[in-house]
């Protein structure tokens, strides 16, 4: 059983709403819990935000529900109708997220007796607030996000998993299940980190003040990301093309031998901007440049010698090429985010 921060902000939330309901002698105390469940954010930001939009769509919702009570009746259509025009109004104002919970505001006020009191309705609508006003002061006091932290031990996990694909998918060595169940937990893992990345530029971008994120730092994670994407790629690429290309042992080891360079390559990279290597970085640099003209310019060459056959080598090549790029960029980024902090 995992216990993550959410799991455990979401159950304290929930726990405090229901508490300061019961202080306040508001009932029922169970729509404050709810509230606090649908507001829980993995940020800072998106909780903010999140309340905002709740603060909005809940009171134009309370609204329509006062309305209809009045005009129309609690009738059980009624309230189905209810709930139609309150999510095509959400849905107009970008507010898909805030949908659930403006349903249960409205399903709390329309089905209840004394529903035409306006004390009543307040009161159902003050425990809401107090549900989304919890989740938000949970999110920002206990345990907040460590970004960078979560961050580095995705790009972790996602480059040992590419490292071994890379290293295994000439060589054709893992079993095909096997290497179908690494591949999926790799495309998977890599949307988790896409997502990870959005809520690092969501800080940055609206919560600096709160939240101040290194601008420098964050361009490092960007192509960190971008790499471990194509390198992805480049498997995609092999387990397209490659096999159909019928090969030769010159090339399967031409192709083997450049890939595992790369990795180590990448890896270094990595270590280097946890300040776990020394510096060699004009060394590195060179070996990469060398070694990737002279990977391409052999492929080429098999490429010309075979336009027909060999062409899905180039353009496996072309994307290594590319996978090659993004590593020489990364490591760029790296000194120069280094160079400008030990000024």
């Amino acid at each position: 059983m995992t216990l993550g921060p959410r799991v455990l902000k979401t159950g304290i939330a929930v726990t405090l709403a229901l508490y300061i309901c019961s202080i306040l002698h508001l009932q029922p105390a169970v729509f404050a819990g709810v509230a606090a469940i649908f507001t829980v954010q993995p940020s800072i930001y998106r909780t903010w935000r999140q309340l905002l939009d709740q603060l909005i769509a809940n009171i134009i919702g309370a609204g329509i529900a006062l309305f209809s009570i009045h005009f129309l009746g609690d009738h059980p259509i009624t309230i189905g109708l209810v709930m139609m025009v309150v999510i095509s109004l959400s849905l107009k104002m970008k507010m898909e997220s805030s949908i659930p919970l403006t349903l249960v505001t409205v399903l709390a006020i329309m089905s209840a007796p004394g529903n035409e009191n306006l004390l009543f309705t307040w009161n159902r609508f003050l425990i809401i607030l107090i549900g989304i006003g919890s989740a938000l002061l949970v999110n920002l006091l206990i345990l907040p996000p460590k970004y960078k932290n979560h961050y580095l031990e995705q790009v972790q996990a996602v480059f040992q998993n590419l490292s071994l694909l890379l290293r295994t998918a000439i060589s054709n060595e893992m079993t095909e299940k096997s290497f179908q169940e690494y591949s999926k937990k790799l495309k998977s893992d890599i949307q988790k980190l896409e997502e990870q990345y959005k809520l690092f530029d969501e800080e940055r971008r609206n919560m600096a003040k709160l939240n101040p994120l290194d601008v420098r730092e964050i361009v490092v994670f960007k192509q960190m990301l971008k790499t471990l994407q194509q390198g992805e790629e480049v498997l995609e690429n092999i387990e397209e093309h490659y096999f159909q290309s019928k090969t030769s042992e010159e090339e399967n080891h031409l192709f083997d031998h450049h890939l595992e360079q790369l990795i180590k390559y990448h890896e270094y990279f990595l270590l280097k901007y946890e300040g776990k290597m020394k510096e060699q970085e004009d060394q590195i640099e060179e070996d990469v440049m060398q070694e990737s003209a002279a990977f391409f310019e052999r492929i080429l060459e098999l490429y010309l010698q075979n336009k027909d056959q060999k062409l899905r080598l180039l353009i496996i090549a072309s994307s290594i090429v590319e996978y090659t790029f993004h590593l020489q960029r990364l490591n760029q980024l790296i000194e120069q985010y280094y160079r400008v902090a030990t000024k």
